[in-house]
């Protein structure tokens, strides 16, 4: 794949914190570049903790398959991908990191580039991290979730999307994220700025792509607990954010994804959640392969079965009428 020289300086993270070292590490694939990027909060409404400095880390050494990551959180946004002919739908991505950092391409860019080429209007969100010092800072990535999906109602005319047809996808910690907002969609985590908070910031789908779900220390991805709820969480703050034990009726339909040899999020987190669903009556689509290890995205899944999973996600949406 040729790489566009020209998007190595005009880089649409927008990212003014990024060291000058990361910024010569990376190039990025053509076709990558969002179409735009909005702020989640007004400008001033954050005071960034002390010493927190956004920047860009490049993992790859491939410069035809980037794979950067995004730490220190300071201004969490949305990066907007357009399709030339919108159908109306449109998807919220949260990526993974282990809430250490956020990435960038093969679980936010690459999916929204996919999607984009197929009609749907693809929002990345940029979420802030529990343990860069927030206030509150375990219910930081759940703040950041539901002002998305609210900023992504409040924009519906402006982008040429439905308003009941906002679907969020979410992988590993992104989607612990995902599942957080699937179960506390209406919890009451920050205090509204603005018209936009007063829409709903209940999702019409989730997909939870290899997530980090539960805090029990028998399952959990133990970096992710860590950072979310600290090392000795009591009983009841263990409940409060594990998804699993937090199910209800009204959830929105869920869509799961997960290998069964994920070394790293182990599967039984997908599979309580399904079950949890399936016991309150709610919809629940859970697919399970034999081999697919951790993170794979697209890029990863060369000569597995479970390279098929985007067509199945584009199926379920269209299932529930979000496609």
């Amino acid at each position: 794949m040729p790489i566009d020289r020209r998007n190595l300086l005009t880089a649409s993270l927008a990212l003014p914190f990024a060291s000058a070292a990361a910024q010569a590490a990376w190039t990025r694939p053509a076709g990558l570049v969002p179409d735009a990027s909005v702020a989640l909060w007004p400008a001033g409404r954050l005071t960034p903790p002390p010493g927190l400095v956004e920047q860009i880390v490049q993992r790859s050494d491939d410069p035809n398959a980037s794979d950067r990551m995004l730490q220190g959180v300071s201004r969490p946004r949305l990066d907007i991908f357009r399709p030339t002919k919108p159908n109306g739908a449109a998807v919220i991505l949260a990526p993974g990191g282990g809430y250490r950092y956020v990435v960038i391409d093969k679980e936010g860019y690459e999916l929204a580039r996919w999607l984009k080429e197929r009609g749907v209007t693809v929002y990345v969100l940029f979420y802030r991290l529990p343990g860069d010092g927030w206030t509150n800072g375990s219910d930081i990535p759940l703040t950041d979730a539901q002002r998305a999906m609210r900023i992504v109602r409040s924009r519906a005319r402006l982008d040429g999307i439905d308003p009941a047809r906002i679907a969020f996808g979410g992988f590993s910690a992104g989607g612990q994220v995902a599942t957080s907002l699937l179960t506390r969609f209406d919890a009451s985590v920050y205090a509204p700025v603005d018209a936009a908070d007063a829409l709903s910031a209940r999702p019409d789908a989730v997909a939870a792509i290899y997530p980090v779900v539960s805090m029990d220390p028998a399952i959990a991805h133990a970096v992710s607990r860590e950072k979310l709820i600290g090392a000795n969480p009591d009983a009841a703050r263990e409940k409060l954010y594990s998804p699993e034990r937090n199910v209800r009726a009204d959830q929105p339909p869920l869509w799961l994804l997960h290998a069964e040899d994920d070394s790293v999020v182990k599967v039984a987190n997908s599979v309580r959640l399904r079950e949890a669903t399936r016991g309150v009556g709610a919809p629940c689509e859970a697919h399970f392969f034999e081999r697919g290890e951790h993170g794979f995205g697209l890029m990863k899944t060369a000569g597995l079965p479970v390279a098929i999973w985007p067509d199945l996600l584009w199926n379920w949406l269209g299932s529930h009428g979000i496609i």
